[in-house]
């Protein structure tokens, strides 16, 4: 098959010296064989984004891609990395393997998270991961009512709430007791946030519904809202946060051999005796 990918973005934190080095070996890799190398600001232009650090690394560049859906691979150089799965030492190899259309694609959900203030103002930011409403500069509780296509779902205490995409599943929403869902299903996870009631669990719903969330009115309520780890802004009890599945997509790259279970072993150790050291 021919090399579907003639022109390249490379996404890495150049100043990381755990990114320069096999940056600069992939860069030479990449210009021998007649590969364009392109600027961010080239990004309309490339066929492919090869990005190289962790999963914040891939985060950033699925911002950049959204709108133009370019593909992206990761090459793992973070300390967790469950979207970067293409390790340093495979990296050449794997490279050379997707130049040669060796390739599968690996289509994510992305989430729209809408923040319409009282003034009927709106702000709106997209995740690959997630969406957090979590409380700020305080240590009193938020109380806040979920909704789910309209229809009455709970009342919360805690210190917050996440909604996030499979993609996700493994990140925060992981941490705080929320299932792993496989990345192909169309499903979002709903996890409080150390709820004030253990009976308060995640909820897994069809990607498909709308999520609303709103405030309640309580002394020394703050709120803030955050996607996938940046702040969207503060959110007040009269404001509603509406949460969708957007229209957009990211496309991952992945090389042979890619093994989602594979990489949850890996990662969460899975099959391994702790006792043995």
């Amino acid at each position: 098959m021919a090399n579907a990918f003639k022109n390249i973005l490379i996404v890495g934190k150049h100043d990381d010296p755990r990114i320069s080095d096999p940056l600069a070996l992939l860069t030479d890799h990449l210009s021998k064989l007649g590969i364009e190398l392109l600027s961010n600001e080239q990004i309309a232009e490339a066929d492919l984004v090869m990005a190289i650090g962790g999963d914040g690394t891939m985060l950033y560049a699925t911002r950049m891609v959204r709108e133009t859906r370019v593909p992206i691979l990761g090459i793992n150089r973070g300390r967790l990395g469950f979207l970067a799965d293409v390790t340093p030492d495979e990296m050449i190899t794997s490279v050379d393997h997707v130049l040669a259309g060796n390739y599968s694609l690996d289509t994510r959900l992305i989430l729209e998270a809408r923040l319409v203030r009282e003034s009927q103002e709106e702000v709106i930011a997209y995740a690959l991961n997630d969406v957090v409403l979590q409380r700020r500069e305080t240590g009193r509780m938020v109380d806040f009512e979920t909704y789910i296509a309209g229809q009455f779902v709970n009342t919360h205490s805690g210190d917050g709430l996440i909604v996030a995409t499979p993609t996700g599943s493994t990140a925060y929403a992981l941490s705080c007791g929320g299932p792993i869902i496989e990345p192909q299903l169309d499903a979002v996870v709903i996890v409080p946030i150390c709820p004030h009631t253990l009976s308060d669990r995640p909820l897994v719903i069809s990607a498909q519904e709308v999520i609303e969330v709103s405030l309640l009115q309580r002394d020394d309520t703050k709120a803030e809202i955050t996607v996938d780890g940046f702040s969207m802004g503060s959110i007040e009890p009269n404001d509603k946060l509406q949460i969708s599945a957007s229209n957009s997509r990211v496309t991952l790259v992945h090389p042979p051999g890619y093994d989602f279970y594979g990489i949850l072993r890996s990662k969460l150790f899975w099959g391994r005796d702790n006792r043995k050291r």
